[in-house]
C-alpha cells in the first residue's frame, strides 16, 4: 500500500510539472506571436494580419470542427455567444492596433491588469461579494495602471487608451466566459478566429498588401502559434491546478520586455516597469484569495 501511494505521489508531481512546462511554453508561444505580429502590422494592416492569421489558425483547426460540427448547433446562450466573438475580435484587434504605436511591454502591460477588472466588474455587474482586502487589491492594482500609463495632457495618448480599452474588452470576454464555462473548447477558440477572419477581411479590403511569400510564412506562423499555445493553456489546466501554473502566466511581461528590446530596440521606462510589478503583484494577490474562496476555475487563459 505505501509503494502504491508514492507511486501515486509521484504521478501528482509529474502531472504537476508537465502543466508547468506547458504553461511556460505556452506563454513563451503567445509573447513570440505577439512579436511577430508587431513585427507584421509594420509593413501590413491591422486587418491583414488579422485575415491571414485567422485563416491559418481555422485550417488548423478544422479537422477538429469537421469531427466536433454537431456540437456548434447546440450552442447555450446563442446572443452571449456572439458578443463574446465580437468583444474577443475587438480586443485582438485593439491590441494589435496599440502595438503599431506603443512598446509590446507596454501593450501587454494594461492586459496583465485584466483579472483586477474581472473582479472589479464581476462585483459591480453580477453582484459578487468581494471582500476589502480584495477592493484593497484592485485599488493597488489600478495604482499599477495609471502609472504605467502616466496619465497627463501631455503623456495620455490615443494608442495607450487603445491598449487599456483593449484590457477591459479583455476583461469582459473572461467574465462573459466565466459564464459560459459548458461551451465546448473547439466552439469558443475557433468561433473566437472566425470572428477576427470576418472583421480582418472587411477592414484588409480597404488596405490590402500584396504579401511577399516570406510575410506569408509568418502569417500562417502567426497563426500556427496561437492555436499551439491556446491548447497548451488548456492542457496545462488539465493537468495541473490552476493554483500552480496561472502564476507562471505572468512571465509574459518578462518575454515582452526581452522581445521590445531584441526585435525592436525598445526599451521599457521606469514607469511602465513599476507599474506592470505593482499589477502584477495585485493580481496574484486576488487570485490567491479566489482559490481561497473556492473561485479557482476563473478563465484564466492568456490575452491575444
Amino acid at each position: 500500500m505505501p509503494l502504491f501511494k508514492n507511486l501515486s505521489a509521484y504521478d501528482d508531481r509529474s502531472a504537476r510539472l508537465a502543466g508547468i512546462a506547458l504553461m511556460v511554453l505556452s506563454i513563451f508561444m503567445f509573447s513570440f506571436g505577439d512579436a511577430m505580429g508587431k513585427f507584421l502590422v509594420g509593413t501590413y494592416s491591422v486587418g491583414q494580419l488579422l485575415f491571414l492569421r485567422a485563416c491559418a489558425a481555422l485550417l488548423l483547426l478544422s479537422p477538429l470542427i469537421w469531427k466536433q460540427r454537431h456540437q456548434f448547433l447546440q450552442l447555450e446562450r446563442p446572443g452571449l455567444q456572439l458578443f463574446r466573438v465580437v468583444l474577443s475580435t475587438l480586443e485582438v484587434a485593439a491590441f494589435f492596433l496599440a502595438t503599431v504605436y506603443l512598446p509590446l511591454a507596454d501593450v501587454i502591460t494594461y492586459y496583465l491588469a485584466g483579472p483586477i477588472f474581472v473582479t472589479a466588474m464581476s462585483a459591480i455587474f453580477l453582484g459578487e461579494k468581494v471582500g476589502w482586502r480584495r477592493w484593497t487589491a484592485i485599488l493597488i492594482g489600478f495604482s499599477g495602471v495609471l502609472i504605467a500609463l502616466r496619465p497627463s495632457a501631455q503623456t495620455v495618448s490615443l494608442p495607450a487608451l487603445i491598449a487599456l480599452g483593449g484590457s477591459l474588452s479583455f476583461a469582459t470576454l473572461m467574465l462573459i466566459t466565466r459564464s459560459l464555462r459548458k461551451t465546448p473548447d473547439i466552439v469558443m477558440a475557433s468561433s473566437q478566429f472566425v470572428g477576427t477572419f470576418s472583421l480582418g477581411a472587411v477592414l484588409s479590403a480597404f488596405n490590402w498588401v500584396p504579401p511577399t511569400p516570406g510575410s506569408l510564412v509568418f502569417f500562417a506562423l502567426a497563426g500556427v502559434i496561437s492555436v499551439t499555445a491556446l491548447f497548451c493553456v488548456n492542457r496545462s489546466l488539465k493537468l495541473a491546478p490552476a493554483s500552480v501554473v496561472v502564476p507562471y502566466q505572468y512571465s509574459m511581461i518578462v518575454w515582452a520586455v526581452i522581445f521590445g528590446f531584441v526585435v525592436f530596440g525598445d526599451v521599457p521606462s521606469i514607469a511602465t516597469l513599476v507599474g506592470a510589478a505593482i499589477i502584477i503583484g495585485a493580481g496574484f494577490y486576488i487570485y490567491l484569495r479566489e482559490r481561497d474562496l473556492g473561485r479557482e476555475s476563473a478563465d484564466v487563459n492568456p490575452p491575444a
